[in-house]
C-alpha cells in the first residue's frame, strides 16, 4: 500500500522518518524503533526530542543507558501548563518539519508531545504515525486520554499493542487497513536490557538486596494533586509497611507535591531520588509487589511476572489484568488495603500477552515499509 498522501514513488529513495520522543516513558519506545529504522536502507531518520522531561534524571541517564542517540533536534520545551506545553511543541516543531521535510512523522505514547507533533504532520499533509494505539481508559479527564483520542483520530498509520486497541479503533471508526497489531515497544526495551539490569548495585545500595521489599511510583495528577487524596494514599502506604518496605523513587513534580502538603512517610517507606532505568528496572524485576499508578509499569511487571496493584479505578491497558499480573486497586484508602490483602492471600500470577516477544520493532518496521513502498 502506496501512502496516500503523495503519489511519490518511495520505491527509489530513501524514506525521511522524524521520530519523536518527548518524555520517560517514550523514550523506551523510541529506542528499539530508532535501531530498527537505522539498520534499514530503506529509511532516513531525524530524532527529534522535544524536552518535555528535560533534567538528566528523567532523559539524558535514559538517552545513555538505552543506547540512544543525541537527537538531531532538541526543542527544549520545558514544563507549563498542558496547554501552554502542548502550543509550545506545535511552534517549535513545525519549523523543523519545514527544514525537514520529512515523508512521515512517528509519534509514541499519550504524552503533550505525541499530540502536538502528529497535529502538526498533519496540518502539514504529511503522514502521522501512531505506535501504541487504540489505548483507551474512557476517562476524559485524564490528560493522555486526551492525547490518545485526538492522535489516533488524525493519525494516518495506527501501530497496536494489544487487542483491546484494535477493537477500538474499530468501534470509533477507523478503517481496519490502518490498523496493524505490532506488539510491544516496551517490552523490547525491557528484554534488551535485563541481563545488564541484574548486575546494577541498586538494591544493595539502598539496602534491600537481601530481604523483600515492595516498589512505588506515583505522578498522576489525579493521585498527587490534591493533597487530601495525596495524604490517604501516604497513609495507606505506611499501612502497608508494617507487611513490607517500600521503595519509592520520586518524580520531581510528586516530590515538590509531597513537600507541599506535608505527609510523613513511615519509617518502612524509603523515599529516593529519580533512578536510570537500568536500576529501575533491576528494583522492579527483584520486588515482591508494585504498586503504582504508571500505564508502562503495568506492562512492565506482566512481562516480568510482577504482581502490579494499579493505584487508579481505571487503565487504559486491560490486557495486564485480562492476562497478566496487573489488578486495579483504585486510589482510596479501603479499595488500597483491599487489594493489598488480596495479594498477600495470593499473589496474582499472570502470563505474557501476545507479541509481546521483544521483536515489536521488527514489525513496526515491516508495516512502515508496506506502507510507505
Amino acid at each position: 500500500m502506496h501512502c496516500s498522501l503523495s503519489d511519490t514513488p518511495f520505491d527509489s529513495m530513501s524514506i525521511k522518518l522524524i521520530c519523536v520522543a518527548g518524555a520517560r516513558p517514550n523514550f523506551m519506545k523510541v529506542a528499539p524503533i530508532m535501531r530498527a529504522l537505522s539498520g534499514d536502507p530503506t529509511f532516513t531518520t531525524v530524532l527529534v526530542h522535544t524536552g518535555q522531561h528535560y533534567d538528566d534524571i528523567m532523559s539524558g541517564s535514559f538517552f545513555r543507558e538505552l543506547g540512544i542517540r543525541t537527537p538531531d533536534h532538541h526543542l527544549s520545551v520545558g514544563s507549563g501548563s498542558h496547554a501552554e506545553q502542548t502550543a509550545e511543541v506545535m511552534k517549535r516543531f513545525d519549523p523543523v518539519v519545514e527544514a525537514e521535510q520529512p515523508h512521515g512523522v512517528l509519534v509514541v505514547g499519550d504524552v503533550n508531545s505525541t499530540m502536538a507533533c502528529a497535529l502538526v504532520a498533519r496540518k502539514r499533509q504529511i503522514a502521522a504515525i501512531h505506535v501504541e494505539a487504540g489505548l483507551r481508559s474512557f476517562d476524559r479527564n485524564m490528560p493522555e486520554e486526551i492525547n490518545r483520542v485526538v492522535t489516533d483520530a488524525i493519525s494516518d498509520l495506527l501501530l497496536v499493542t494489544e487487542e483491546s486497541g484494535r477493537e477500538n479503533l474499530l468501534k470509533e471508526g477507523v478503517s481496519p487497513e490502518r490498523i496493524h497489531m505490532v506488539g510491544n515497544l516496551m517490552i523490547d526495551t525491557l528484554m534488551a536490557n535485563m541481563e545488564r539490569a541484574r548486575h546494577s548495585a541498586i538494591a544493595s545500595t539502598l539496602g534491600v538486596d537481601r530481604s523483600p521489599f515492595g516498589l512505588v511510583t506515583l505522578h498522576r495528577p489525579s493521585n498527587v494533586d490534591d493533597p487530601g487524596q495525596l495524604r490517604e494514599i501516604f497513609e495507606t502506604l505506611n499501612l502497608i509497611t508494617r507487611n513490607i518496605p517500600l521503595l519509592f523513587p520520586v518524580h520531581p513534580r510528586t516530590k515538590a507535591r509531597i513537600e507541599e502538603s506535608g505527609v510523613a512517610p513511615a519509617e518502612g517507606l524509603l523515599l529516593t531520588e529519580p533512578l536510570g532505568y537500568l536500576d529501575f528496572l533491576c528494583l522492579m524485576a527483584r520486588s515482591s509487589v508494585v504498586l503504582t499508578d504508571s500505564g508502562g509499569i503495568q506492562e512492565e511487571t506482566t512481562a516480568l511476572g510482577v504482581p502490579c496493584l494499579t493505584l487508579r479505578d481505571n487503565t487504559e491497558r486491560p490486557i495486564t489484568i485480562e492476562q497478566g499480573t496487573n489488578t486495579l486497586a483504585g486510589a482510596s484508602k479501603s479499595s488500597i488495603l483491599s487489594a493489598w490483602e488480596g495479594f498477600l492471600r495470593q499473589p496474582k500470577r499472570g502470563r505474557v500477552p501476545p507479541l509481546w516477544d521483544g521483536l515489536a520493532a521488527g514489525r513496526c518496521l515491516s508495516v512502515l515499509k508496506t506502507f510507505f513502498i
